[in-house]
């Protein structure tokens, strides 16, 4: 058995290299996605286009405007002289924020009763810039607020002691957007990778008019399911670890917990991606219906991770299937395990479900594709 079962690994491992660009693609196309990803997250948002409409034209109005210049946060910003313009550069989308000062700002500012009001135009249609506009701009205000006070109170700023809360960030000190991002995308290349790979599997076969010499071999349907299958690992856990190590010593993304839990679960993961990536190599006529089944189980996959929203945020009926979604737990573990540095006794509700979820699609993956031979 063993014997037949590697001739088929090898048969399989020919066809690939006669196909080289499948196994290219499984291998870099991830990690070159995986690289643009962490590139573009691992900055923070700078530069942002803004105009100010300055009704006041006074040094504090000024030094507002430079306040808003030294958060890093905005580019420097162009003057216009009216609203309309404003207006239009919105339209064309070539601002992310804009400035308007009202002409009384200064006198309301020194005044003991004076109410300073501003209005900030953000593009909410770029929501990423605007969040980063807005958290620029309410942290100045802040600081503008306290300046207040402390003149108003007529108090020493140097002994001005105001509510000052303590912060404390774990896992992800500086609240790096690659360290939520990175790990969320390598746990889905993992499965993008695995099933798409495993799709191809018998399609490829039914679509080059081989499907039937297979199955006249002196084979058995589980002989010829692993045989298909062990390729798929190979060039899945290869591609894995290749990602792994790309962004651990490119985008210093940690691994606090155990490796060798995170790479045994990965395996795990990997053969439940196979089991119904095989599903839809089998009931898939050409490799071009498997790609688009793998899309479309890729793209309901993707929305009950997590990672486009949280899933505690979904209804009670959707948070239910997401339960159902191993790629849900997976990326669960991953992060579990690479940046809390959790161990089995934290992951064991992500472990146990993906281990049902595993039983389950691979009894029925192996029962199916069985019968489909047969």
């Amino acid at each position: 058995m063993l014997k037949r079962i590697w001739s088929l690994v090898i048969k399989e491992f020919i066809h690939l290299r006669s196909d080289w660009w499948l196994p290219a693609f499984m291998l870099l196309g991830g990690a070159m996605e995986l690289l643009a990803v962490a590139w573009a997250t691992s900055r923070p948002i700078t530069n942002l286009p803004l105009m100010v409409f300055d009704q006041n034209k006074t040094a504090a109005s000024r030094a507002l405007v430079i306040g808003l210049e030294n958060t890093r946060t905005f580019a420097a910003p162009e003057q216009v002289n009216d609203m309309q313009t404003i207006q239009d550069a919105m339209d064309r989308g070539q601002i992310s924020a804009a400035l308007v000062i009202p002409p009384d700002y200064a006198e309301q500012l020194q005044s003991p009763t004076g109410k300073p009001t501003l209005l900030m135009i953000l593009n909410g249609s770029e929501s990423a810039p605007a969040q980063a506009a807005n958290r620029a701009i309410l942290g100045l205000g802040r600081d503008i607020n306290q300046r207040i006070l402390i003149g108003r109170l007529g108090l020493n700023p140097d002994q001005f002691s105001g509510f000052n809360p303590s912060l404390r960030v774990w896992f992800n000190e500086n609240l790096s957007e690659a360290l939520y991002t990175t790990p969320a995308e390598l746990g889905l290349m993992l499965e993008f990778t695995v099933l798409l790979f495993a799709a191809l599997a018998f399609s490829r076969e039914r679509e080059l008019g081989t499907i039937e010499q297979l199955l006249v071999m002196p084979f058995s349907s589980l002989e010829i399911i692993i045989g298909k299958s062990i390729p798929v690992i190979l060039i899945g856990f290869t591609d894995f670890l290749l990602m792994l190590g790309m962004i651990h010593f490119a985008f210093d993304v940690p691994i606090r917990g155990s490796l060798l839990l995170l790479l045994v679960l990965a395996f795990g993961y990997l053969l439940v991606e196979l089991g119904k990536g095989l599903v839809i190599s089998v009931i898939s006529k050409t490799q071009h219906q498997a790609f688009l089944l793998v899309l479309l189980i890729g793209m309901v996959d993707f929305m009950f991770t997590g990672y486009a929203a949280p899933v505690e945020s979904m209804s009670q009926a959707l948070q239910w299937f997401a339960n159902v979604i191993p790629a849900h737990h997976w990326l669960t573990i991953l992060r579990g395990i690479a940046l809390k540095g959790a161990g089995m006794d934290v992951l064991f509700p992500n472990v146990l479900a993906l281990l049902i979820l595993g039983i389950v699609i691979g009894a029925f993956s192996l029962q199916f594709v069985r019968k489909a031979l047969d």
